[in-house]
């Protein structure tokens, strides 16, 4: 296992969801402001696309040895585990300040 391989996929993994995550918040700020609504079929036909396009990248990074898989995994998961930290301590600190 080497280091850039899972460097380059932490990269490309933090890479791919924070276009994810760029892309639907584009498409759900466009779909939900008024006056142009969007059905929600456009809106899960769209968050379709974006998931096989970004399984395909990473099928192309894991099968042509670009990226370590578990590299790949993390930078997948940092976002996602961001998040997650960030609305623990939110609610931590919501709940601690209720209390006082």
């Amino acid at each position: 296992m080497s280091s850039s391989g899972v460097t380059l996929g932490i990269i490309a993994g933090g890479l791919i969801v924070t276009v994810n995550f760029h892309l639907l918040y584009r498409t759900l700020k466009k779909s939900l402001t008024p006056p142009h609504l969007a059905s929600p079929n456009v809106v899960l036909i769209k968050y379709y696309i974006r998931f096989f396009i970004s399984g395909l990248i990473i099928l192309f990074l894991i099968a042509g040895g670009y990226v370590n898989p578990l590299g790949l995994f993390i930078g997948l998961s940092v976002v996602v585990a961001s998040i997650m930290l960030a609305t623990l301590y939110e609610v931590k600190n919501n709940i601690f300040k209720e209390a006082v």
